[in-house]
């Protein structure tokens, strides 16, 4: 028998926790193996409780959600977390997802997307308001808007470059980017080492956050 998706409640509102854990207590898929109140205690619960989902609402003490998710992404004890919030600014979506969330859903949400959101990431997908995506560039670009000042031209890539910066956008491998272009993987390091200079980033997401920001890659 497959072992049940291990949750951890963080929301500084007890009846709000009694509330999920209720929706939660009648479903053999789910099991809630601890509840926090605030930042702090999420850290050291997930240390001590190894969940498998963290339901994270943004609005917390000591530390909000989006300190919470910074904390995290350097902890050595994974966990996936999806922020369960009743508002959220679209730069907010971005930044949580940026710091390591999984997913974003609003707490008026009706239960079975909630328990779709997690079966979602438990499958290594991501999940943002009503919609299942299937990776992080994919999410990044809903809500990761273009600065319509800058220019295409102002980084003074080469269009093999930008042809680069848009497979890297697209979660491309640099193997999958050579066969793609019929290029060497060593041409393609040497393209990167370029384009990471041309654009002041220092890595793969970098990059792609930068490009869908700056307008370098169609967010259509």
């Amino acid at each position: 028998m497959q072992q049940p998706i291990r949750i951890l409640i963080a929301d500084d509102h007890p009846v709000f926790r009694e509330g999920l854990i209720s929706i939660f207590r009648n479903e053999a898929e789910f099991t809630i193996v601890g509840e926090a109140s605030d930042g702090r205690q999420v850290l050291q619960l997930i240390n001590d409780l190894h969940p498998d989902v963290l339901l994270l609402d943004l609005l917390m003490p000591s530390l909000t959600g989006l300190e919470t998710l910074r904390e995290l992404s350097t902890s050595s004890t994974p966990v996936r977390p999806i922020m369960l919030t009743a508002a959220i600014a679209q730069e907010q979506i971005a930044q949580a997802l940026q710091l390591g969330a999984r997913g974003v859903i609003l707490k008026d949400t009706r239960t079975e997307v909630l328990f779709d959101s997690i079966r979602a990431v438990m499958n290594g997908q991501f999940w943002v308001g009503h919609t299942q995506v299937k990776d992080l560039m994919e999410a990044l670009q809903l809500y990761v808007a273009p600065s319509p000042e800058d220019s295409k031209q102002q980084f003074r890539l080469t269009s093999r470059e930008r042809d680069v910066v848009g497979a890297i956008a697209s979660g491309f491998t640099n193997r999958e980017i050579a066969e793609k272009f019929s290029i060497s993987e060593q041409t393609v390091k040497h393209h990167l080492r370029n384009i990471f200079n041309k654009t002041g980033v220092s890595n793969r997401l970098e990059l792609a956050l930068f490009a869908i920001n700056h307008g370098l890659v169609s967010t259509e």
